[in-house]
């Protein structure tokens, strides 16, 4: 719909430009981005949740490797855009740069995280953002966060096991944060600290949706439907099975579009799954998911609007107290427009019903 995709454009150019200006995440006043809601992929380490993430990309931008991969939390911004345009990839920190090479994507990440951890097992809780223009995407934003850990390995503070949980949850405890539950489908769930976690900060569940992955990796005559029909744990929202790309698979280089073709297949063909086929998968995942956040967004119109209105005021303020004209080429002055153009898109919806 057109005031969707207005306020989709609105939100990430203002947002880009209150980046710049250090409004995001300090200084005190009010943080715009965090009125939009947004999806926060947690689980614990090896449940397959970054994968579940690259999934519902659909290409391959994550680093791979042994132990704890991901040290950051990685902010990923899926744009969508018109059919038959190449899509891009473009990371805050060095916004000179367009990258089409999804190779290069991951080293960056690599490199930007190695930069703030050192090449080391210690996390930092300071963001990495990435934005991906595609004609492939669904609108959402994606957060992967460091998987939960049991236990602290060689390399890593004692404290490690609590300052993972400490920064998924600085994230997930937000109201506007919906939480992407992973669990491995051969883990207990009365053992998953994904679960546990997420009823601690959502115990009506209205947040969390649960992702069941590594289905095809389970015992001969054993299945997951238990879980998948909510007989054994039932949340707010369906539950979603996923099957992975294996690590065959990565060492082959399948693609993600022969890996969610499989994905597919498996699903149709299932005799435990196939009556449930068409609402399962990742790319089922992210259909879902962003129509939830449409969904979430409209109610939540009047408080954006506040919360924008609340922004214009500050800015308003704060230009008055440097002195500053309101000029088109001012950094303030444009995000102060920007601000006042988000208003109208959410104002006219609002008055159109």
């Amino acid at each position: 719909m057109a005031w969707t995709e207005s306020y989709i454009a609105l939100a990430e150019t203002i947002w880009r430009a209150s980046a710049d200006l250090g409004y995001p995440g300090g200084g005190g006043g009010t943080c715009l981005w965090e009125a939009f809601p947004e999806v926060a992929v947690v689980g614990g380490q090896s449940s397959g949740k970054s994968s579940v993430l690259e999934s519902m990309v659909g290409l391959d931008i994550l680093p791979r490797g042994r132990g704890m991969v991901t040290r950051r939390p990685l902010v990923v911004q899926l744009r969508k855009t018109d059919a038959g345009q190449a899509h891009h990839a473009e990371f805050l920190h060095a916004p000179e740069r367009k990258f089409t090479n999804w190779a290069a994507v991951r080293k960056e990440i690599q490199d930007e995280t190695d930069r703030m951890t050192g090449e080391s097992k210690q996390i930092s809780n300071v963001p990495i953002h990435l934005t991906i223009y595609s004609p492939n995407v669904v609108n959402l934003t994606l957060i992967d966060l460091p998987g939960l850990a049991k236990v602290a390995v060689e390399g890593q503070p004692d404290t490690i096991v609590e300052d993972i949980e400490n920064m998924v949850c600085s994230y997930v405890e937000k109201p506007n944060c919906i939480i992407l539950a992973i669990l491995p489908a051969d883990q207990d769930i009365a053992t998953s600290d994904a679960i546990k976690l997420a009823r601690e900060v959502d115990p009506s569940g209205d947040r969390t949706f649960g992702v069941l992955t590594k289905l095809d990796l389970m015992d001969k005559g054993t299945n997951a439907l238990e879980v998948l029909e909510g007989r054994s744990y039932r949340l707010q929202h369906p539950w979603v099975g996923i099957v992975n790309r294996s690590q065959a698979d990565i060492n082959r280089n399948v693609d993600m579009i022969a890996a969610r073709r499989k994905e597919r297949e498996y699903f149709e063909t299932s005799p435990e799954y196939g009556h449930l086929a068409s609402k399962m998968g990742s790319e089922y995942l992210a259909k879902l998911l962003s129509q939830h956040l449409e969904t979430v967004i409209r109610q939540q119109i009047p408080s954006i609007i506040i919360s924008i209105d609340k922004k214009i005021d500050e800015l308003n303020a704060e230009l008055g107290h440097i002195g500053r004209p309101i000029a088109v080429d001012s950094e303030l002055g444009t995000i102060l427009e920007l601000c006042r153009a988000f208003d109208r898109v959410f104002t006219e919806h609002l008055e159109g019903g």
